[in-house]
């Protein structure tokens, strides 16, 4: 069994569809509800996974560790596909993910409302650039590598939904928005997301 530590909608969202995909055990814990969170990640931040008493951090390197902790289509075992693969895990988490992070420290760190607006639009210029090489990516296809499922594309449409929180234009194109339907349809997104907005109506 697994244990994952997460903030609602948050990029550990991605973590638990890829267990959901892999059928694989877990149990989620909101980060917010545990007083001790800094001691299993000193930064704080999800998503925090734990198995067998040992504590794995850093979004990529958990997805890399659950990847490889059963034999799946996810993630190929093809050397030339592999690393592919793994380039496409990297963009969304070390390219996608910080440039929407941006949106989130601006929000924060940002007090006058004209800057703000600027900053935001910014921001967004930037975000809609790295959808363009996205939906380019995917094309014709249901997903970045054609019609299996990968686990960048589930990160990619964990993170598409965050421009909601902002007053910017994010552009993500018709193809980009196929594959994020299709991620979104499926039982394992549905299935996290559910078990997250039951977590939050406990403890409402």
């Amino acid at each position: 069994m697994y244990t994952l530590y997460y903030s609602q909608g948050a990029c550990s969202l991605a973590t638990q569809v890829v267990l959901h995909e892999l059928e694989l055990p877990v149990e989620i814990i909101d980060k917010n509800t545990v007083e001790n969170f800094h001691e299993l990640n000193p930064a704080g931040t999800v998503p925090v996974l734990v198995k067998d008493g040992i504590v794995f951090n850093e979004g990529a390197a958990v997805m890399l560790h659950i990847l490889g902790a059963k034999e799946n289509t996810l993630l190929p075992q093809n050397t030339d596909t592999d690393q592919r693969f793994i380039e496409a895990i990297m963009f969304a988490n070390a390219t996608m993910h910080p440039a929407y992070g941006k949106l989130f420290f601006g929000a924060n760190a940002i007090s006058d409302e004209v800057a703000k607006q600027a900053y935001f639009e910014a921001s967004a210029a930037a975000i809609n650039k790295l959808w363009a090489i996205v939906n380019d990516r995917i094309g014709s296809q249901n997903y970045l590598f054609g019609n299996n499922i990968s686990p960048a594309d589930i990160m990619l449409a964990v993170y598409s939904t965050w421009g909601q929180y902002f007053p910017v234009d994010i552009k993500l194109g018709e193809n980009t928005e196929r594959m994020i339907k299709n991620v979104q349809a499926r039982e394992s997104y549905k299935k996290a997301v559910a078990a997250e907005a039951k977590n939050a109506a406990k403890a409402a």
